[in-house]
């Protein structure tokens, strides 16, 4: 059986999907992009976005029971591959060691014309 994950401490989806859907011990994330938990837009540069899409991503499966540490494999979409350097600086900084599995894809267009958005699959429970 699955579950519907939700939490107030990232944005709420701006359409039809879920925050993240727990099924047996996995968590299937949707993407994040960089809106703060009230739904206001980061603007700036990749970094700043890309900081605050981990943040969401980590309040996500937080609410699931899991983490960043539990991440199996992540996607990320960028507006701009010339952002892939600064991006990963920034996502470095959150998986410091056995970081998970991972695909980066330029893409035509982001929703809200962001410049990152990242989903994840994670375990939950003890790691």
């Amino acid at each position: 059986m699955r579950d519907i994950i939700s939490t107030d401490s990232a944005p709420a989806a701006i359409g039809p999907y879920s925050q993240a859907v727990g099924f047996q011990s996995l968590v299937f994330t949707s993407g994040q992009i960089p809106l703060r938990p009230d739904g206001t837009l980061v603007e700036g540069d990749v970094e700043a976005q890309t900081r605050q899409v981990l943040e969401n991503l980590a309040a996500v499966l937080e609410a699931a029971g899991s983490s960043l540490a539990q991440v199996l494999k992540c996607t990320v979409f960028l507006k701009d591959l010339s952002d892939f350097q600064a991006m990963n600086a920034i996502y470095a900084e959150s998986f410091p060691s056995e970081p998970p599995a991972r695909s980066t894809v330029q893409v035509a267009k982001l929703p809200l014309d962001v410049r990152v958005e990242i989903e994840a699959v994670a375990l939950r429970g003890e790691r």
